[in-house]
């Protein structure tokens, strides 16, 4: 099976805390970008393996697309892989971009799936990491998308917001859980540099929200979601049964993948290609009929630790009969010498499978480190 990812790199306006290729502003030639992507996918058309199983429209924010641009691309992709092997067609949308006539010719071209960032159905949230919509645009455009007859909704939470409470926190979850979507992903804010929430943590503007507090508010997340029949198949995602995102899973059990776009990643199953996240230069060199990415050279244990890092993500966990398939005996071996001392606390695990419990998951970065190779090879 086989994953297409499509980048749209436009924003109305930029999230304090996104460090995502994109560009805000209104002034894009939305046109002339899917021109250029139609291009890329007719010259690369022969890295994407077939049978196509899902397709996912991120950015950036898609939203901002004309349905035609869409149709425009959907028939491209249809030219090169038939669209009816599809299980999960995902298109990401903004809030306030949202009406029930925008869904439902989405829908028309095959798209089942979609995804919103919500963040938080707090407005003062909203505002402070300067989201375009309200809590209260947020849940019209849900009941839209139901309207349009889409029964695949997926939100986007985020906790740890300076200001944010746990009682507030707990008002978004609530919310979220009422509304009844089937797959919920949940991220505690992060700091990235050259982000604007970098810059005004540095200069002193605004602190983080302390440790105990975010561990609060995510075990909070995972209880309440539990109770309401989600379940917790990777560290930041919640499904309710049968929802789980294929195309997101597909990246964390190294399934092949093309991306298309600035900044978008590909892997062919022994390759990882990246594109260079510049507009201007993606155009040009489309233009000219011409790709341009750059190839990622991995040594055996940097694909080992990747493998480690993606599979203990996961509520599966790392199957050793998985691995054994995948590597030389050696890396095997470094693995279960190293798990053994983390089965106490950190990993659990019957000699055939291991995983990080949910109780640790707040830490599963720390314990995944004390798995990765020591030394470059």
């Amino acid at each position: 099976m086989a994953g297409l990812y499509i980048h749209i790199p436009f924003c109305a306006s930029k999230c304090i805390y996104c460090d995502f290729y994109s560009l805000a502003g209104s002034s894009h030639d939305t046109g002339q970008y899917v021109d250029a992507l139609v291009a890329e996918l007719k010259l690369r058309h022969r890295e994407l393996a077939e049978p196509l199983r899902t397709l996912y429209v991120g950015g950036g924010t898609p939203s901002l697309l004309p349905l035609g641009q869409f149709a425009r691309l959907v028939d491209a992709v249809g030219r090169v892989a038939p669209l009816d092997s599809v299980e999960e067609f995902t298109v990401e949308v903004n809030p306030d971009d949202v009406n029930a006539g925008y869904i439902a010719g989405l829908k028309e071209l095959g798209v089942n799936r979609i995804s919103m960032g919500v963040q938080s159905f707090d407005d003062r949230d909203l505002r402070f990491i300067n989201r375009r919509h309200t809590a209260r645009q947020a849940l019209e455009a849900v009941r839209a998308i139901r309207q349009a007859g889409v029964h695949n909704v997926s939100i986007d939470l985020i906790y740890g917001i300076p200001g944010q409470t746990l009682d507030s926190w707990s008002r978004t979850v609530d919310q979220a859980v009422a509304l009844g979507v089937e797959h919920i992903s949940a991220y505690s804010l992060m700091y990235e540099q050259g982000t604007r929430l970098w810059v005004m943590r540095q200069t002193g503007k605004v602190a983080e929200v302390d440790d105990d507090t975010c561990v609060a508010m995510y075990d909070l997340l995972v209880s309440r979601l539990h109770l309401a029949g989600y379940g917790h198949y990777e560290i930041s995602n919640f499904a309710l049964p049968g929802y789980c995102s294929r195309h997101n899973s597909s990246y964390w059990d190294l399934t092949p993948y093309l991306g298309l776009g600035p900044a978008a990643h590909s892997y062919d199953g022994h390759v990882r290609r990246y594109n260079p996240p510049r507009l201007k230069s993606y155009l040009h060199n489309l233009h000219e009929g011409k790709c341009v990415f750059v190839t990622e050279s991995e040594t055996d244990w940097q694909r080992y630790d990747e493998y480690v890092m993606l599979r203990l993500r996961t509520a599966a966990g790392l199957c050793v009969d998985d691995m054994k398939a995948r590597f030389e005996p050696r890396f095997v071996a470094y693995f279960l010498g190293k798990v053994q001392p983390l089965l106490g606390t950190s990993i659990v695990g019957d000699g055939t499978r291991y995983r990080i419990p949910e109780s640790r998951i707040m830490v599963a970065d720390a314990i995944t480190t004390e798995l990765m190779w020591d030394t470059p090879d």
